[in-house]
């Protein structure tokens, strides 16, 4: 018997959203709201392995707890391939926010069913079509021999992370998506006063290639627990080698680990978001990723509400043409700072000795405070042109081997 015909439960819904985490919960609660019947789908346990790093628009724009800040960053730590350290602290009142996504990505979940949407857990198998073109996700709950469900739909978002299922099968070009593969270790925070170099309001970020060749390794702080991690575009990197050297390295060898995730991260926006008829992807899916930081909590929540948008055009009107909108608005809103990043990571981290003029360059006061803004504001920040233009002469000057790293 095939699993088709071992369907015993058909659900109806305007949309069902496939992947719980922070785009397809935030689509899911925005639809849900506007009126419309949502199913959103997840995967039981999942939990994606990330840094939890948020900025503070993200807190204000969603409006998100404050008990799930489990951390309060007030500076970063950039260490170089020579081991040499830069401190880039935040000015004033500026923080960086820390999320456990587990906990994070379950309050968004029940948020967004308290806004109207139909939780169910569930592994996607497949879309399949009606004999009027219509979709249906079909998805398997309750393990590998469990039973085979079905939600006839009008709108299918696919918020199911890299390399997305959904999209693989319902929207060309999904399939090439360049991808980052990031690992990171939980583990128990060390007590104060301790000899790891450790600090509960900082974030370490290193720039080594030994950790990583072509991205970075991170400590970030989560209150009682830390991530360790790293990741790395080429095949077959060691990451889990390089995560116990960054462990010794920083004096936590020997902190108890709690739990190791893997999971690939896309590093550029797909070319399109959309199948042009009622399937639409979002967040990792979309490939809405940040070069360079590998920042993906809030672009994959502001992506969700660009495509909830699209998708109340489309439901209320019924033309697929509506859909495109969604990624249209994120490019326009976001991509010069995608195409930035995108040339950094390029340029800055294909060498040791690119890298180690790299952390130099973030000694710079100016090039601090205009990253902490930007960060902080989600926009690449205008103000103080005279300071732009410093650090334009002081880049010309590292670009060309005018300064010593």
């Amino acid at each position: 018997m095939s699993d088709t015909t071992a369907t015993n439960e058909i659900e109806t819904a305007d949309v069902v959203v496939v992947g719980g985490g922070p785009a397809g919960a935030t689509a899911a609660e925005i639809l849900a709201r506007a009126g419309h019947s949502v199913v959103l789908l997840d995967r039981e346990g999942r939990i994606k392995p990330c840094g939890g790093a948020i900025p503070p628009r993200l807190v204000r724009d969603f409006q998100i707890a404050p008990e799930l800040l489990v951390a309060r960053i007030g500076a970063a730590q950039m260490v170089a391939p020579s081991d040499k350290r830069v401190s880039m602290p935040i000015d004033g009142n500026g923080y960086v926010g820390m999320v456990d996504r587990k906990d994070f990505d379950e309050w968004l979940r029940r948020r967004a069913a308290r806004s109207g949407a139909r939780r169910r857990s569930g592994t996607f198998l497949r879309i399949e079509r009606d004999a009027a073109g219509a979709p249906a996700v079909v998805y398997r709950s309750g393990g590998a021999a469990g039973p085979i469900h079905r939600v006839n739909a009008r709108l299918v978002v696919g918020a199911d992370g890299a390399r997305s299922a959904v999209g693989r099968q319902a929207v060309p070009g999904a399939d090439k998506v360049a991808c980052v593969f990031a690992y990171h270790e939980i583990v128990r925070s060390p007590a104060a006063g301790g000899t790891a170099d450790y600090d509960p309001t900082r974030c370490d970020v290193y720039y080594q290639g030994t950790i990583s060749p072509d991205f970075y390794g991170w400590i970030f702080p989560h209150g009682e627990t830390a991530s360790i991690g790293t990741g790395s575009a080429q095949k077959g990197y060691g990451l889990r080698l390089a995560v116990a050297r960054l462990r010794e390295a920083s004096g936590l060898a020997e902190a108890e680990t709690i739990r190791r995730e893997g999971a690939p991260i896309p590093m550029k926006p797909l070319k399109r978001w959309d199948n042009g008829r009622d399937v639409i992807l979002a967040g990792d899916a979309a490939g809405v990723v940040a070069p360079a930081s590998g920042e993906g909590i809030y672009y994959a929540m502001v992506s969700a509400e660009m495509v909830a948008a699209a998708a109340e055009r489309f439901l209320g009107s019924g033309d697929a043409r509506a859909l495109s909108a969604a990624r249209k608005a994120f490019m326009r809103e976001h991509g010069r700072v995608f195409w930035i990043l995108g040339i950094m990571q390029r340029f800055w981290y294909r060498s040791d000795k690119q890298r180690e003029r790299f952390v130099s360059i973030c000694r710079d006061r100016d090039v601090q405070r205009l990253t902490w803004e930007s960060y902080m504001n989600k926009k690449l920040t205008r103000r103080d042109p005279a300071a732009h233009l410093r650090i334009f002469f002081k880049d010309l000057a590292h670009l060309f081997r005018l300064v010593s790293p």
